[in-house]
């Protein structure tokens, strides 16, 4: 008597074909999103009833600490962040070795001035990250590396964006003082990072 063998479905292979879908669609997002960095210092900004969202690409970010102190975040992009640096050298005089402008592509943001750049680039990692400033980025009347940092940064592609995150006891004079730094190259819209107020 033969025997009938039973129709196999393809449910087992179904459900693994799926898991593999799965897994390589995790994987990919993973890999493809960007996180938050934190804040190179603890800033808590003004509050508002703005929803606007930040735009996630070509944005580039100067925070403004309560004592005042700046740091700028270059754009998130290691090929032009080289670019940046190679420019803010040529206008200051200075060249960067290969290593300094691979620590470049990896910097949380900048909080020193260009005469001290290249010791904080050849520092570990690990101190970089623990790194606060105590002068920051100058940016005054007489010396505006802030803005040249901006500049710069608009050389290499003129559609960046600029947010400015600021503490809520930061002074206004030193806000004011980048704002006119940024009217004095035309550059006049930006947005200010503000959490969002809570509703009673």
């Amino acid at each position: 008597m033969a025997r009938i063998k039973p129709k196999r479905h393809g449910v087992v292979t179904d459900m693994t074909a799926m898991c593999d879908v799965a897994f390589l669609l995790l994987t990919f997002f993973i890999l493809t999103t960007q996180f938050k960095k934190p804040d190179v210092e603890q800033i808590k900004p003004p509050s508002s009833i703005s929803e606007k969202l930040l735009p996630d690409a070509s944005l580039m970010t100067i925070n403004v600490t309560q004592a005042g102190t700046f740091y700028f975040q270059p754009v998130e992009n290691g090929t032009e962040r080289i670019q940046l640096l190679d420019k803010m050298g040529q206008k200051y005089g200075m060249s960067f070795t290969n290593p300094e402008k691979v620590a470049f592509t990896k910097v949380q943001a900048v909080g020193v001035p260009m005469g001290q750049l290249k010791s904080y680039l050849n520092l570990p990692e690990d101190q970089q990250k623990a790194f606060k400033a105590t002068t920051g980025i100058p940016m005054d009347s007489t010396n505006k590396q802030l803005i040249d940092w901006v500049q710069q940064s608009l050389a290499v592609n003129p559609n960046y964006k600029l947010a400015i995150k600021g503490d809520v006891t930061t002074k206004y004079p030193k806000v004011k003082s980048l704002f006119e730094g940024l009217r004095d190259i035309d550059f006049l819209k930006f947005w200010l990072i503000t959490s969002q107020e809570k509703s009673n």
